[in-house]
């Protein structure tokens, strides 16, 4: 399913249909969440979120003029999974604004050593902000948007069942997931074709 002009609600439809969307994306978030350590949150994207994204961004900027909804259309369509590969909004969380500083500072390039995992597999690197770059000189972003594009086999193999695990793999920060829970890893493989 695709996101276009003519498939979003309304501001008045959405009004409607908003508690029963929400409560259906808190459950997919559940399942779509994978922290990597105590500091760099993964949320892998799927239809639902990032529709429900939109319309959040429709609703609370009160925007119902179509050059509005296009550029909103434009900034977010892109997060959507193609059918082979998964799109993760990454986080770098730190509560202490000192050390999130610092952190940030150390981390530089940390987005491109995340990877993903197919049982079987090697690790598959992260391909980090194709949007536009948010490093620089001296630190790196609190925020990336990675793609991570898998090979027919390994796509077969999660849609078989396989394992996946998730990691980064940087001088200043080394995690690894091991294999995700079931119900989390069967969310990630629909994603695939």
């Amino acid at each position: 399913m695709t996101i276009t002009r003519e498939s979003l609600m309304t501001l008045e439809a959405y009004a409607r249909a908003r508690p029963a969307m929400r409560s259906e994306v808190m459950q997919q978030k559940k399942l779509r969440r994978v922290k990597l350590g105590e500091n760099i949150l993964l949320i892998f994207e799927n239809e639902l979120l990032i529709r429900y994204q939109i319309q959040e961004m429709l609703r609370v900027e009160k925007i119902f003029e179509e050059d509005g909804i296009r550029h909103e259309l434009e900034s977010y369509v892109p997060l959507l999974p193609t059918g082979s590969n998964f799109k993760v909004t990454m986080q770098i969380e730190y509560a202490d604004e000192s050390q999130r500083r610092e952190m940030l500072a150390r981390l530089k390039g940390v987005e491109d050593r995340v990877w993903v995992r197919v049982d079987g597999f090697d690790p598959v690197f992260a391909i980090a902000d194709e949007d536009l770059e948010r490093e620089n000189e001296e630190k790196t972003s609190a925020v990336h948007f990675l793609r991570f594009e898998l090979s027919t086999g390994m796509m077969a193999a999660a849609k078989g069942g396989a394992a996946l695990a998730v990691g980064v793999d940087h001088p200043e920060y080394t995690f690894s997931t091991g294999p995700l829970p079931e119900p989390v890893r069967a969310s990630l493989a629909s994603d695939l074709r």
